[in-house]
């Protein structure tokens, strides 16, 4: 692997990771805390994820509890859900908040295939644009002759590699997450 892949195969390496990030946010019938990765809540007159002014924990498989650190925040916390786009009812006791994930039906989870094949075919996107510009840049390189027609081709050879590779890694974490979903 030469230094001037090693650029783009860490662009296409992010372009996974933030496809990671999106489908660990799809609510799939189980508790993830990932869910709750975009609530803020309002602290000391600024918005914090809810995961550092509180502890999140897995409960059981379907119940995931929320236990703030200062007691103060369980109404503040309980509102920023309910306003949120997760979907779910927060059910609080005062010091611990419980979100309780229902079953999702048969066509909730074929919606929910549909949405984590749409965020595999960006992911597959932003990857072939990563490719597109490592080649125009080989290109250039060539024009300007930085380097030989035979280097050009053996970089481009590289990245196309390397895009078949991160295909197909999106291809099998969209498999997983789809194999969650439907899992009854």
């Amino acid at each position: 692997m030469s230094s001037t892949t090693k650029i783009y195969e860490e662009k296409m390496n992010s372009c996974v990771a933030h496809l990671d990030r999106e489908l660990a946010a799809i609510r799939a019938g189980r508790a993830n805390p990932a869910i709750l990765d975009r609530v803020s809540v309002d602290y000391y007159g600024s918005p914090t994820p809810v995961n550092q002014v509180a502890s999140v924990a897995v409960a059981e498989a379907r119940i995931l509890t929320i236990t703030p650190w200062d007691s103060k925040l369980v109404k503040d916390i309980s509102k920023a859900i309910q306003t949120s786009d997760i979907g779910i009812i927060p059910v609080d006791d005062g010091h611990t908040i419980r979100l309780v994930f229902p079953a999702p039906t048969e066509e909730r989870r074929k919606q929910l295939t549909k949405e984590v094949q749409k965020q595999g075919e960006e992911a597959k996107v932003a990857v072939r644009n990563v490719r597109r510009d490592a080649m125009d840049k080989f290109k250039a390189m060539k024009k300007a002759n930085e380097i030989t027609e035979d280097d050009q081709k053996n970089l481009e050879e590289e990245v196309q590699k390397l895009t078949d590779k991160f295909v197909k890694e999106i291809d099998a974490t969209c498999a997983r997450k789809n194999k969650e979903i439907m899992e009854v």
